[in-house]
């Protein structure tokens, strides 16, 4: 059995700033990811905001570590020639009804440390933005975009020449947490199996299923496993936004949104869809609720301008109806498992805050080291 020091589990975005931050403090790291290329799944399959912090209840980790995270990305960045670009955001409020709701979003934000946010009268919106039409809007400065897939070859780059290994084709099939370090069962096309003084349990969709299937006292407490799918659909024309446009939200998401690349072509999405199972299937039928839903304050949309894009899927720790959740990085503190870490519920803004959980995930490894 081959011993090693640190083992990341997931290769997406949060899995790779993980390995990084272990990695820049010293420590020996091992990436297992189960498919044959890094961040293919949630972190392949978002929007690619950078988000300003509005909305996640003050004092979760959720707003603490997007807040932090935000930051920590603008300046990794700029530093390493990562594309991205600090366009901005309209959170909408399309009928006057909708101001308390508005001013609750201003009033959060502001507890969470986001002090540059606008309230934005009709006639604001309209000279910034002519083709909305709107009551009022926030504008958020510090909300901006990032080339996900760039960012994470920076980040693995970055773990690499501080001597992290990737082994894609990994899958790590389960596993027991023990006193002489945490055993993993590896598949794929050369099965093994590795012992570990830290693991880190950055699986994205399969993290829960992976807490359950690492066998020790840790596996009791993981949470039980929700998803929530979201379509995008994309314009077809170049739409007369410069900002990202964001409505008020909806349970289970931040509602359908208009975001846009860093060529400026225009998605809108995701939408909120409860599933049994992770299934990125678009239905085109689902244009019409989206049609409706943008015609609330965009009423020029023409119809046949958007064509199906693609799905993601949210690793939700909570279900239907219930409240959302706050990010779950569960370390010995919450299980008693020394060098064990498990990242669950790790969905919006995850890629947002992934600096900061790699940086908080390290010094958790420290303390178990």
């Amino acid at each position: 059995m081959e011993t090693v020091d640190c083992v990341v589990i997931g290769a997406g975005v949060v899995g790779l700033a993980c390995a990084r931050s272990l990695a820049e403090a010293g420590r020996e790291v091992v990436i297992l990811e189960r498919e044959t290329g890094f961040g293919s799944g949630i972190s392949a399959r978002n929007s690619e905001v950078i988000h300003a912090g509005l909305y996640y209840p003050p004092g979760s980790l959720k707003a603490r570590l997007c807040v932090e995270g935000r930051e920590l990305l603008y300046a990794w960045c700029a530093e390493r020639g990562v594309a991205h670009a600090r366009c901005g955001k309209l959170v909408v409020a399309a009928r006057a009804e909708q101001m308390d709701r508005l001013q609750q979003i201003a009033a959060r934000a502001r507890a969470n440390g986001v002090t540059d946010l606008r309230l934005l009268e009709r006639t604001e919106v309209a000279a910034l933005e002519p083709a909305l039409d709107v009551h009022a809007a926030l504008l958020s400065p510090s909300t901006g975009i990032v080339d996900s897939h760039g960012l994470m070859l920076s980040l693995l780059g970055a773990a690499e020449a501080r001597g992290a290994m990737l082994a894609l084709g990994s899958p790590v099939l389960g596993g027991a947490a023990g006193g002489e370090g945490i055993v993993l069962e590896v598949g794929g096309d050369a099965p093994s199996t590795l012992r570990a003084r830290c693991v880190v349990n950055a699986a994205g969709l399969d993290a829960v299923a992976l807490g359950h299937a690492i066998r020790g006292p840790a596996a009791t407490r993981a949470p039980q496993a929700h998803f929530a799918r979201g379509v995008y659909f994309s314009y077809t024309g170049k739409a007369p936004f410069s900002h990202l446009i964001y409505p008020i939200p909806e349970p289970g998401g931040l509602g359908v949104h208009l975001t846009l690349d860093l060529g400026g072509q225009a998605k809108f999405g995701p939408d909120v869809e409860w599933i049994d199972a992770p299934d990125y299937a678009v239905h085109p039928a689902r244009a019409a609720a989206f049609y409706t839903a943008i015609r609330g304050w965009w009423p020029q949309l023409e119809d046949g301008r958007l064509e199906p894009g693609y799905a993601g899927v949210r690793p939700k720790i909570v279900g239907p109806g219930e409240p959302d959740a706050d990010f779950h990085i569960d370390g010995p503190a919450a299980h008693g498992v020394p060098g064990l870490i498990h990242l669950y519920g790790i969905e919006s803004p995850g890629l947002t805050a992934a600096l900061a959980i790699g940086e908080q995930v390290a010094v958790l490894a420290g303390r178990a080291a």
